[in-house]
């Protein structure tokens, strides 16, 4: 079985705006929430997310999203992702963050995410 959370981070690396559009709609409900620090605000439903995760292909291009950690509890999941791919003097970058996703069966119905790990500084 396809785990629907590597497939929507997988579609932030993705060059083709149709199989970015693909991916997340096989992973997330119509209906599906996502909020993060950058996000103007909740953004719902897959045409919306799509849209959002365009913006970080287009302006960060070369870079890719991957789960480094995840564990459940309660039904909610909670993932580490890093960011990462060429920075503006070409050396290679990385950044964390950690999502909160809840699920309606198999697919993603609202995800919340954080810049960092919440580690303390």
């Amino acid at each position: 079985m396809v785990n629907p959370v590597d497939t929507f981070f997988g579609a932030w690396g993705m060059d083709n705006d149709t199989d970015r559009a693909s991916a997340i709609s096989a992973c997330m409900t119509a209906s599906a929430t996502y909020a993060d620090p950058r996000s103007d605000g909740l953004l719902t439903g897959t045409d919306a997310i799509t849209t959002y995760v365009s913006m970080f292909s287009a302006n960060a291009p070369g870079w890719s999203a991957r789960v480094v950690k995840s564990d459940e509890i309660a039904g909610t999941r909670r993932v580490t992702v890093a960011f990462g791919g060429p920075g503006p003097d070409g050396s290679d970058m990385i950044q964390h963050g950690q999502y909160f996703i809840d699920f309606d069966d198999t697919r993603i119905a609202r995800m919340v995410g954080f810049v960092g790990t919440g580690a303390p500084e």
